[in-house]
């Protein structure tokens, strides 16, 4: 299936549907688990060179596109105010305002783009073949950068930005991206069904 101009339910929609009496309670529940899976994700640390790289990433990219822009929003929101609020979700176990006012606080910041970004665009179909996947999430990681890098250039001159932010992340994200291009269109697969609709 190609991208649709149209709507479609995102994938979240199609494993757990929407109904009246449990609308508030589902959104609650579903904004939490991927809070929790965003915090969890910060912990895994994968070797790779040039720079080691957490997860957390890969778990923003799968969540946006298999929740849809609104739930994803709120689910990044959901977990800045719990980092915010002291608990220690954000990469390296850190916890507060000062990890926001710091170096990655743009990148944060960012998340909450990027994950209405790749939503919206799930919702428009792109998340069924990897191609229009990949470009969905190249679209959320570049925004990304597009808060970060600029925010980062607070903290170090703008000759080393690149070289700080942006250059030893690429082969990690480069593979995040390929990994959640795959996981969304495999999942959809799996259910057997495309999730067309209003």
């Amino acid at each position: 299936m190609t991208a649709s101009h149209g709507s479609s339910l995102p994938l979240v929609s199609v494993l757990w549907p929407a109904q009246a009496a449990n609308r508030w309670l589902r959104l609650g529940l579903l904004a939490f688990a991927g809070s929790a899976v965003l915090a969890v994700s910060s912990k895994i640390n994968v070797p790779l060179w040039p720079v080691p790289i957490t997860m957390q990433t890969f778990a923003l990219l799968v969540i946006a596109g298999a929740f849809g822009s609104r739930l994803a929003v709120a689910t990044v929101l959901l977990f800045l105010a719990e980092g915010l609020a002291g608990l220690p979700v954000f990469a390296g176990a850190n916890a507060g305002p000062a990890v926001l006012a710091g170096p990655t606080g743009g990148y944060l910041i960012g998340w909450i783009a990027a994950a209405w970004i790749i939503g919206r665009l799930a919702e428009r179909g792109f998340d069924r073949r990897f191609a229009t996947t990949a470009l969905a999430m190249l679209a959320g990681n570049a925004v990304i950068y597009l808060f970060g890098l600029p925010w980062l250039a607070r903290f170090v001159p703008w000759d080393q930005v690149l070289m700080a932010g942006l250059v030893p992340f690429l082969i990690g994200d480069g593979a995040k991206l390929l990994l959640a291009a795959i996981a969304l269109p495999t999942a959809w697969r799996l259910i057997g069904r495309q999730g067309t609709g209003a």
